[in-house]
This record gives C-alpha cells, structure tokens and sequence, in this order.
C-alpha cells in the first residue's frame, strides 16, 4: 500500500509544476532565435534558387533547346499526319460487341487501379 501512496503522491507533484520565475525571458529568448533562424533559411533557400535557376539556364542555352523544340514540332506533324491517314481505316471499334462503350469500360478499369496502386503507394511512403 506505501508504493501507491507514493506513487499518487508523486504523480501529483508532477502534475502540479510550478512556473519559474524566468519563464517569459526564456520564452522570448527561443522565439527571437526561431526567428531569426527562419530568416537564414529564407536567404539560403533564396540563394539556392537563384543558383539553381542560373544553372538550369545555362544548360538549357548550351542544349540547343531551340534546334531541338523545332525537331519535336516536325516529329509532331509528321505524327499528326499518320494519324490523320489511319483514322479513316481504322474500323476495329466496329467490329467490338459494344461498340464504344467497352473501350471506355476498359479505360475506365485502368483509371479505377491506377488510383488503387496510388493509393498503396502513399500508404507504404
């Protein structure tokens, strides 16, 4: 019986903790150091960004991005074209049971376990 009376008793000491007399100073002290803290990492993230955009641009001009963006239109018209030629024969929707209607099913299906491994992905992160 002596140890649960003790251990009442000191739960209660616990539980009942007096402010020391400097509370406020040392309050003000860490928020003072957090925001000053938080001023640093502006700066550095900042100049961390500014670094980083200054390199991506360098890249980007000694790429040829602008030889290469002219290619990619080209590759684009000459899609744009193949597919313009197929969509006239392309006759296979027809030959499906219900028409259109099961290919929007299907894809449909994907979308619903794409969300599902999504949603497994994020549970296991």
């Amino acid at each position: 019986m002596a140890e649960v009376d003790f251990e009442r008793r000191l739960e209660r000491l616990f539980a009942e903790t007096s402010e020391l007399p400097d509370c406020n100073a040392f309050a003000a002290r860490v928020e003072r150091r957090m925001d000053r803290g938080w001023t640093a990492r502006r700066w550095l993230i900042g100049a961390a960004g500014v670094a980083g955009g200054i390199v991506g641009a360098s890249q980007l001009m000694m790429s040829n991005i602008v030889e290469q963006v002219e290619t990619a239109e080209e590759s684009a018209r000459l899609l744009t074209s193949g597919l313009e030629e197929l969509a006239p024969r392309a006759e296979w929707m027809s030959l499906l049971g219900g028409g259109g209607a099961t290919v929007w099913i299907a894809s449909g299906l994907a979308v619903v376990a794409m969300l599902f491994v999504l949603t497994r992905v994020i549970e296991e992160i």
